[in-house]
């Protein structure tokens, strides 16, 4: 339900009203009685009703979110790396022939 402002042009009285869009606008003045009392031109104000609702309840997938900033990035040092080959490898590996038994330079 919206709320709506209303003001006094007789007294200045202000206040605010929540009110169903079908009510009729109000007139009377609560604060002097007079027939005054008009709806002001404001920014749309609604009021929410219920336990509310969190960023985390319209994820989709049903996976926690990714974490931001620094900690997201895996630690290097908790996997360690494979080491470069050692001398127990050949130092150079024959290359094979090209396909059509053409060979390479002719």
């Amino acid at each position: 339900m919206p709320i709506y402002a209303y003001k006094c042009t007789s007294c200045g009285h202000a206040k605010d009203v929540l009110q169903k869009m079908s009510d009729a606008p109000l007139t009377t003045c609560p604060a002097c009685g007079q027939e005054s009392f008009q709806k002001q031109l404001t920014a749309a104000g609604f009021q929410l009703k219920g336990s509310g609702w969190y960023v985390t309840d319209f994820r989709g997938d049903g996976k926690p979110a990714p974490a931001k900033g620094a900690d997201a990035t895996p630690a290097t040092d908790a996997a360690p790396k494979p080491e470069p080959a050692t001398s127990s490898a050949p130092a150079s590996t024959p290359v094979a022939a090209p396909a059509g038994g053409a060979a390479a330079g002719s």
